[in-house]
């Protein structure tokens, strides 16, 4: 169905034209003065209408794409404000075709009064459309009318989720969103509200080489995608597995073989197609017969008995090479060379029981990836994660309209969710209890009060809701009551951290390194994993261990923003 709301304002430009220009730029646009850059560069104005907001920026050096598909109105418009600086263009969203036809990229697209027009089928392409004329580091700006339409114009509801919602999905960040204000035509029903979106830019080339991978590379799978997620959780959530030389990190092979598998499992068991025909090269018998292995058993440190052993072990073998041999090969770096140099080792086949370790990991091969792609992988998690999700979404139901199939992207986005083990810490509870029944006292970490088992808690030391993480080291025992109304799921000061550093370090040494050897093998192995340790450290020492815990600690602080715990009253 098309929508006519472009025939009223070309009908009504006259009335429209004295409506808008009754107001000023600054008092309409109050609220997004102080987030506008601070230099003048190129800005694009949506749906320009009588050319006020056009001519505010031409008049401070901006040089101004001006875009407004009613051609009576954007006539007007051009007789009203004449600056040889604003160009006018016949045009309109979702598409934008002759903007993108001018090969510009903008510091600024403005957006005043658009979005309602647009109905909710055509957001997504809009903001596709308008998130690829951004440059690194530019900004989008939208106006947003709540409230009834009224009868002459067609218009649906909007909201700052729904704007943020799609702008993550296609590489952008939420920089603010106003308070509605009052309607400045006195239309009591109707309320206005500002949204700024950022494209974010690490100023090292960095981010936009990943958003180009993921947007805009051509895909005739979901490969390169599974590739970028892979690495990026590597390097979100064991970070220190990576060897450092020269300008690029360095990682095993097979922890990103065991990635795409933990990845790709439910999407292959959901019979949801990843490219457009039968025949995954690395989903063969070994992958089948891992179906009763749950995704999230899938990571550094976990053990596997004799038969699932061999079938893991061939599993990973198959998705090496098929990583290799694919997306690594054909995901491309800003001058055409593989962005993720890979090599293919060859890991021996196990004899029995099989523990997922980094020197195993390794065996598989090496994987390159440069120091700044590296960094931003790290430190913008939270912003690549939704883009390359939305990215695989759009994908997957492309490939299933090819197979006649409709698949809800609900489906897909349960099926892609980074299943972490469920906040289990039944292991290390039974632990804690079993040294109370042997007379062995259990200390609260946090204030030394000794525990009963009935009043006692296994706490996240860095909170589970800002970084899932259930490995030993993260796992302490805590008062119940400290726990569930004192520290909750906040961060641990760090001055409250080196108060309890003897509690920590002693139950790690008691609980874990004293413990069986498959107790002590699992906390080294998440210790080296997961903790910034020096690169080679095979015997983890508990001094070493506490000062890489305080460094994720600051890590989290900065970049979770997660609010700080002080510690216990009195």
């Amino acid at each position: 169905m098309a929508w006519d709301t472009v025939g009223p304002y070309q009908r009504g430009f006259r009335e429209f034209t004295e409506a808008y220009e009754a107001f000023g730029f600054d008092e309409i646009h109050a609220d997004v003065l102080p987030f506008l850059p601070a230099r003048p560069g190129l800005v694009l104005d949506v749906g320009a209408g009588s050319g006020r907001d056009a001519a505010w920026f031409a008049e401070r050096g901006w040089e101004v794409i001006a875009a407004e598909p009613a051609g009576r109105l954007r006539a007007e418009a051009a007789r009203r404000h004449p600056a040889p600086t604003i160009r006018w263009v016949d045009d309109r969203l979702p598409a934008l075709a002759a903007v993108h036809a001018l090969g510009l990229s903008f510091d600024l697209l403005w957006l005043s009064g658009v979005w309602q027009h647009l109905h909710p089928e055509e957001r997504p392409r809009a903001m596709r459309k308008l998130a690829t004329l951004l440059r690194p580091g530019g900004r989008l700006m939208v106006t947003l009318r709540h409230g009834p339409a009224p009868q002459d114009r067609p218009m649906w509801p909007v909201s700052a989720h729904e704007l943020e919602r799609l702008g993550l999905d296609h590489g952008l960040a939420l920089r603010v969103a106003t308070p509605p204000r009052p309607d400045r035509q006195g239309r009591t029903e109707v309320t206005w509200q500002s949204v700024v979106l950022d494209l974010p830019d690490d100023g090292a080339g960095a981010l936009p080489l990943l958003r180009g991978a993921i947007l805009a590379q051509a895909k005739s799978a979901t490969y390169k995608l599974a590739l970028l997620r892979c690495v990026a959780r590597i390097a979100d959530a064991a970070p220190n597995v990576a060897r450092f030389e020269a300008e690029d990190a360095e990682i095993p092979l097979g922890l990103v073989a065991l990635f795409w598998l933990r990845m790709f499992k439910p999407l292959v068991e959901g019979g949801l197609p990843q490219l457009p025909r039968e025949g995954m090269g690395f989903v063969k018998a070994p992958f089948h017969a891992l179906r009763p292995v749950a995704p999230f058993e899938l990571r550094i440190g976990a053990a596997f008995p004799g038969e699932t052993a061999g079938h893991l072990a061939a599993a990973l073998r198959d998705a090496a090479r098929t990583i290799v041999e694919m997306p690594a090969a054909f995901l491309k770096g800003p001058a055409g060379q593989p962005l993720f140099p890979t090599s293919l080792g060859r890991a021996p086949r196990p004899r029995g029981a099989l523990r997922l370790e980094q020197a195993y990991l390794w065996a598989f091969g090496a994987m390159r990836v440069p120091l700044p792609v590296w960094r931003a992988l790290q430190r913008y998690a939270a912003w690549i994660e939704p883009m390359l999700l939305a990215e695989w979404v759009r994908l997957t139901q492309r490939f299933a309209e090819g197979r006649n199939r409709s698949i809800p992207a609900d489906a897909i986005l349960s099926a892609l969710r980074w299943l972490e083990p469920t906040r289990d810490t039944t292991t290390v509870r039974r632990l804690a209890e079993a040294r109370l029944e042997n007379g062995a006292p259990v200390l609260c970490v946090w204030s030394g009060k000794a525990l009963r088992a009935r009043e006692m808690d296994i706490d996240h030391c860095l909170p589970w809701s800002a970084w899932p993480c259930g490995d030993l080291w993260n796992l302490l025992p805590a008062a119940s009551g400290l726990n569930r109304h004192g520290k909750g799921e906040r961060l641990a000061s760090a001055a409250l951290l080196m108060q309890a550093k003897s509690r920590i370090q002693s139950w790690w040494a008691e609980a874990y390194l004293a413990g069986p050897a498959h107790l002590r093998a699992r906390f080294a192995e998440e210790v080296r994993a997961s903790l910034p340790l020096r690169a080679g450290t095979e015997a983890p020492d508990l001094e070493e261990v506490f000062a890489a815990l305080e460094f994720r600690r600051l890590r989290l602080r900065q970049e979770a923003l997660v609010e700080e715990w002080q510690g216990p009253r009195g």
